[in-house]
């Protein structure tokens, strides 16, 4: 038995960023406000955080599920999440909003259905694991 994702979670990482762009709170909150708006999903909240001495994170609730981002000034790269369900959003309009805002030099796409199983059952599935990140290694 298959069964229909119930949404998809991009994985977007950006690479060659301005550093003053991914240090600017102000411009990060606006910047996920307007990749909502661009992925037709319903931002319900949205919260932020800067850290000293560099790096933003940002989270926004939405009734489609969320959307995150975090940032490393100093190596031009931002680490962002966006997971939506329903049959309206559309989380790859989002990620490219946010590609082209951020003006990243390169970035990689990765894009999962979750909820998704070939298994024959609703249960998890380990056939899909992706390649670990060299960036952040699992920690054993």
């Amino acid at each position: 038995m298959t069964v229909t994702p119930v949404g998809t979670h991009c994985i977007l990482e950006l690479f060659g960023c301005s550093p003053e762009l991914l240090n600017d709170e102000a411009f990060i909150r606006e910047t996920v406000a307007q990749s909502s708006r661009e992925g037709m999903s319903t931002l319900i909240q949205l919260s932020s955080h800067k850290f000293s001495p560099q790096g933003v994170t940002a989270l926004a609730l939405l009734a489609e599920s969320h959307i995150s981002i975090h940032t490393w000034p100093e190596n031009g790269y931002a680490a962002v999440d966006v997971f939506t369900c329903g049959e309206t959003a559309n989380p790859q309009l989002a990620c490219a909003y946010l590609a082209r805002a951020f003006d990243s030099d390169s970035h990689t796409l990765r894009m999962l259905p979750r909820g998704f199983t070939t298994q024959g059952s609703h249960g998890p599935s380990t056939t899909h694991l992706h390649e670990e990140s060299k960036l952040c290694p699992a920690v054993n």
